[in-house]
Formats: structure tokens, sequence, C-alpha cells
């Protein structure tokens, strides 16, 4: 009986599916990404395909039959090479099409018609060269610029990944004060004076966290966490304790071993140089006729007496 166990609302309710900010490395990606990823994916784009209409209801011409309206957006699909250029936000149709009268129905797939354009981009002061289309032609003169089409669209217009991260490039150059027009005073006070009302909108931790896909996320934020809790290899680990015990025995030459164990060798990471070369300095020819020069006795490395 469900009630019996400890997880009876559980079962009865459903278990949730975990999704891809829920386990691993995506449940520690910060808020900053999380809300452009919501702009991304889970808004919904202005209509491209289709001509929306207005109002809840709409009498049929012919038939007068009253039916409710249904703005269905058509799904789209977007394959490799949408991401390696500006589309304005077209992707691939796939849908089926009637060639003769009396025939059966074909599937067919209708693709954006493509040319490769330049723009130029006045807060990265570059001229680029990218594949479009007539509709990104268009938005960009709408919206009198290609910085402005960028920065005034949201995510799920642009679609593209080069887009979105030429919109954190820009956001980024306006962030640091267009270091790119440092030689053009006047040219980077019109340009700020100009653009830096986008900047309103985002944080910089939104900023620094905008345009990249889950997986670029993912090894960004993996890079992040290994930089943070960096692993002291046990070598050095066991060297420094030795070091300190005999410190603490009151060998003298134990410090001069901590001095040099601190210099980088260039042979750290084939043969463990700089681990023999702290332990040997602890053998000085003073202290080899004393007792505490036991060291001498287990290092392979050093001078055999002569009998």
């Amino acid at each position: 009986m469900s009630y019996a166990t400890k997880q009876g609302p559980q079962l009865l309710n459903g278990f949730k599916r975990l999704g891809r900010f829920d386990k691993g490395l995506g449940a520690q990606l910060p808020e900053a990404y999380k809300k452009f990823w919501r702009e991304w994916k889970m808004t919904k784009p202005a209509a491209v395909h289709y001509i929306p209409k207005n109002g809840e209801w709409e009498r049929d011409e012919v038939t007068n039959e009253i039916k409710p309206i249904q703005n269905i957006p058509l799904p789209l699909i977007d394959p490799p090479e949408t991401h390696q250029g500006i589309w304005g936000g077209e992707a691939v149709i796939k849908g089926f099409q009637k060639r003769q009268r009396l025939s059966r129905r074909v599937p067919h797939f209708w693709v954006p018609v493509l040319k490769r354009s330049v723009v130029h981009s006045q807060v990265l002061n570059e001229y680029m060269s990218v594949v479009v289309t007539d509709r990104t032609i268009q938005k960009i003169h709408e919206c009198h610029g290609f910085d402005h089409y960028l920065l005034k669209n949201p995510a799920c217009d642009l679609r593209s990944a080069l887009a979105l991260s030429l919109k954190r490039k820009i956001l980024q150059e306006l962030l640091n004060g267009c270091p790119s027009l440092a030689s053009q005073p006047t040219e980077r006070q019109r340009v700020l004076k100009e653009y830096k009302c986008y900047l309103e909108s985002y944080t910089p931790e939104e900023i620094d966290w905008y345009g990249y896909t889950y997986e670029e996320a993912i090894k960004k934020m993996d890079a992040q966490l290994r930089e943070e809790n960096k692993a002291l290899p046990h070598k050095i680990q066991f060297r420094l304790k030795l070091i300190e015990q005999l410190k603490q025995a009151g060998i003298s030459e134990a410090a001069g071993a901590m001095e040099a164990s601190d210099k980088p060798s260039t042979k750290d990471s084939s043969g463990g140089d700089a681990d023999i070369e702290a332990l040997t300095k602890l053998e000085s020819p003073s202290s080899s006729s004393t007792p505490s020069n036991w060291l001498s006795k287990i290092n392979p490395f050093g001078k055999k007496q002569e009998t």
C-alpha cells in the first residue's frame, strides 16, 4: 500500500524527472546562466515562418463558421550550420508537399536562402564576413546597425550561437569602456553614449555567462572549480611534512632545505630532482661527523665514505 511507504506521496504524484540543472555540474551553474538559458530556450520567439492572427475568434468567409484562433508555431530544425552563421531567426522546416493534384504528398524540407555578406560592428571596430539571410539584412536595417540588432533582440530570436557569442563580446566591450577604440577618443565617446544604455539590463556576472551553450558553460564551470580547488601533489605535501618534522627535531639545515624546496625546478615533473636536492641539502660537510647525519645512511644518491 502506497501510504505505508516513505515514498507514498511521491509514487502517487509521480517522480520528478531530473533536468540538466538538477544533477552534476549543471546544478552548480550560477543563476546568471540559468537566466540566459530561459531567455534562449524557454521564451517564445517572434513569429518568422507564419503570420500570427490577433484576437480569440475568427469567422470563415465561406461558411460563416466561427472558429477559435490558434497561433501554433511551426516545428523548426536547427542544423549545425545554423550556429555558424546568423540566419535572423529562420531555420529548416520539415513537412509534406503535394507536387501534383492527383499524386500523394511527399516529404519536403524548406531551407532558407543563404548568402555571405559583410557586417560591421562599431563597438568591436571590426568587419566580419558571415552567412546571413534576407531577413537578417532586413532586421539589421530596421534596427539601424548590426550592434543594435544584436543588443535589441533577445536570445530566442537570434537563435544562432555565433550571434550570441558576438553579443557577449559587445556587452563585455561596453562594460570595459571600449578599449578597442582607445586610439580614437571622439569615436569612443560617441559609441559609449549610443550603446551604453543596453548595459542596464545586465549585471557583470550575467554578461560573463551570456551566450554560452550548455556544453561550453559546463566546461567553463569545470575550469573555475579546478582553479579554485587546486590539488597539491602528494610529493610536495610529504616533503613539507618531513622538513617540518626535521625542524622540530632541532636540525638547523632543515630551514635551508625548506628554501630549496620552494624554488621551482624544471625537472619536478619528470625526475623529482627538487625533492632529492631539498633532502640532500641536509647533508653538509660540517655535520658529517655528528650523529644527527642519519639521512646520509639511507640516501642512495649521497657520496659513499671511502674506507
